[in-house]
């Protein structure tokens, strides 16, 4: 039996990851500073999209070409989409529950899952460690299940040791 975890897909620059987790991070700051609550169900929904249908749906990501073409930013090492994706449909889930705390009036106790994408998402900007993508890695079932929902047919048959090398590397 092979676990399957990574069927091919597109790879991304990280440093656009980085940035767009970034930016999440500064207007879910904001969006608490102001108590605006529908800000948070905005970026779930933009994050759940680009979970659900690839990182090139991912709004927030979408000023990064513009930005390293004006800084004349060389390449980098490009990696697999779908670690990152995971790892925005963890902070979805999170979000989510928010929105439901929000809905139901609990709104203090729905900025605590808010506060934890945010450092998530600081973590990634600041420093490149995406917790998330991490827990892609591990040998659970929810990785897998992740790759043969967002992967449809290209995941059948595709399995971890076929993609090896894009696990991350032992500290």
């Amino acid at each position: 039996m092979s676990i399957v975890l990574t069927p091919p897909a597109r790879l991304i620059d990280p440093r656009g990851q980085r940035f767009a987790a970034g930016l999440s991070a500064v207007i879910l700051v904001a969006a608490y500073g102001v108590g605006a609550t529908w800000v948070v169900a905005a970026v779930a929904i933009a994050m759940g999209a680009s979970s659900a249908l690839g990182t090139r749906y991912w709004l927030l990501g979408r000023p990064w070409p513009l930005i390293r073409r004006a800084l004349r930013l060389g390449s980098v090492a490009p990696e697999h989409e779908y670690p990152p994706r995971f790892a925005q449909a963890i902070g979805t889930t999170f979000l989510g529950v928010a929105v439901v705390l929000f809905l139901l009036g609990a709104t203090a106790l729905a900025w605590i899952p808010v506060a934890g994408v945010v450092a998530l998402q600081a973590l990634l900007a600041l420093t490149g460690y995406c917790l998330g993508c991490r827990l892609y890695f591990l040998r659970w079932w929810v990785p897998g299940l992740f790759a043969r929902v967002v992967g449809g047919r290209a995941a059948a048959g595709t399995t971890a040791t076929k993609y090896s090398r894009l696990a991350p590397a032992k500290d």
